[in-house]
């Protein structure tokens, strides 16, 4: 695991997402959050969202999960939509001001907007995500669609949905390419600020950060995957708003932990402390919760009273969960897996072994099977946001002679045959 120093950064309260707040209205505004927010023992925290300014909440309401169906043409039926209008309710009145979703998370957009409408404009921060295009024409075309089914007139977030890999990069980024579209419609005050949400190597992520044209980036990052530290850092010093995609799913599908590892996180449950974790980061400013109930907000609320000295609790879990996993995989191979393995693309069979045997080192640790075998059920060399081909055949030499620096490489065609005895079930879901 990555070495990682905490300080804490201080919170910020502001008058509201738009505007800026004089000393007078910050006071009036931390006296009403204070008292809309009990469920927080009185503290509603809020962080600078780098340099658009956007007072974030720490958390996010994700509208992933609480749509009617993935199928952007699906009937809505009056339960689903009074069940989002109750999740959006609730984020609001606990703070959670910073509502977030995409073109393509099905209904999401278009039942957010009559949610959305029974609020004032001012009092939520409003993003969406649509993913580049090869025609920039058609990136604004969808734009204008977003703005209809979400019933407003701009947003104060607009991503470019999955720079996943170097199509969607150069689709953005070209001359001419979809980012000047943004960056148009940013002019306008349509869109009032631009970034991208990514599930690259880490690599594409940096050169999209050093490019220097976007505010803010939605990654993953958390403690059982901190391969992004660098994207962090660089974040930092551009002085870019850092979100990170769905810390309690890709997390681990921390909403239904094993037993070892709710054993290995108390005092505080793998959700809570995967949120301490992560908000313990200064350069992080908000994590997304995607809530599919309002009640799905009420264990992350635990983690605030903590924020102010989070090392001593973080500091003995990290401990335990750290000698977990080198006892589990040794402390060789802890130390150095990583080291000489190439990208999907470039090995044998287009087996992605980085993430293969990630997977396998979670499960030997923590028992976190059914994530790994949703997360390996995924796994294709055609999917953008899950890459690389499973390692259903092994050819020994080939993957031996693709990888000449890993410390390891003699080895790794039996991990990989281990890891797929492990992970191929069948009956395990693919999740998004």
């Amino acid at each position: 695991m990555r070495a990682v120093q905490f300080v804490h950064a201080p919170s910020i309260v502001s008058a509201g997402p738009g505007a800026a707040a004089a000393p007078g209205d910050v006071a009036d505004a931390a006296d009403r959050r204070r008292r809309a927010g009990r469920a927080y023992n009185g503290r509603v925290i809020y962080r600078r969202f780098g340099r658009t300014e956007l007072p974030m909440p720490a958390f996010s309401c994700g509208g992933m999960r609480f749509q009617q169906s993935w199928n952007r043409q699906a009937a809505v039926t009056a339960a689903s939509q009074r069940n989002l209008e109750a999740v959006v309710d609730r984020a609001l009145a606990l703070g959670v001001t910073h509502i977030e979703t995409a073109r393509g998370y099905g209904t999401s957009e278009a039942q957010l907007g009559p949610a959305l409408a029974r609020h004032p404009r001012d009092s939520f921060i409003l993003q969406t995500k649509i993913v580049p295009t090869e025609d920039p024409a058609d990136f604004e075309r969808y734009f204008g669609e977003s703005l209809q089914r979400l019933r407003v007139d701009h947003v104060d977030l607009l991503s470019m949905h999955g720079i996943n890999n170097r199509v969607a990069f150069d689709r953005a980024l070209r001359p001419r390419g979809c980012w000047e579209v943004a960056d148009r419609l940013r002019r306008a005050g349509r869109a009032r600020h631009v970034g991208f949400s990514t599930h690259a190597p880490t690599d594409l992520i940096l050169a999209a950060i050093d490019s220097g044209r976007f505010d803010y980036v939605n990654l993953h990052y958390y403690y059982i995957f901190q391969d992004n530290g660098p994207a962090l850092d660089a974040a930092r010093r551009h002085d870019m708003g850092v979100f990170i995609i769905s810390p309690s799913d890709k997390g681990g599908r921390l909403y239904r932990p094993p037993p070892r590892l709710r054993a290995l996180c108390a005092p505080l449950s793998p959700m809570v402390f995967n949120d301490l974790f992560c908000l313990a980061h200064p350069e992080i400013h908000t994590l997304s919760l995607g809530a599919a109930r309002p009640t799905d907000f009420d264990e992350h609320l635990q983690v605030l009273s903590l924020l102010d000295d989070p090392r001593p609790t973080l500091d003995p879990i990290i401990a335990r969960l750290d000698a977990a996993y080198r006892a589990a995989v040794g402390e060789e191979f802890a130390r150095d897996w990583r080291v000489g393995l190439r990208e999907w693309d470039q090995l044998p069979g287009q087996i992605n072994v980085r993430r293969i045997l990630w997977l396998r080192n979670l499960v030997k640790a923590y028992d976190l099977l059914d994530f790994a075998q949703e997360r390996y059920a995924a796994m294709s060399p055609e999917d953008n946001w899950v890459p690389g081909a499973r390692a259903k055949t092994v050819d020994d030499r080939a993957m031996i002679d693709a990888l000449p620096e890993s410390p390891f490489r003699a080895q790794i065609p039996a991990l990989l045959r281990e890891a797929h005895a492990l992970l191929d079930n069948p009956a395990a879901q693919p999740m998004p």
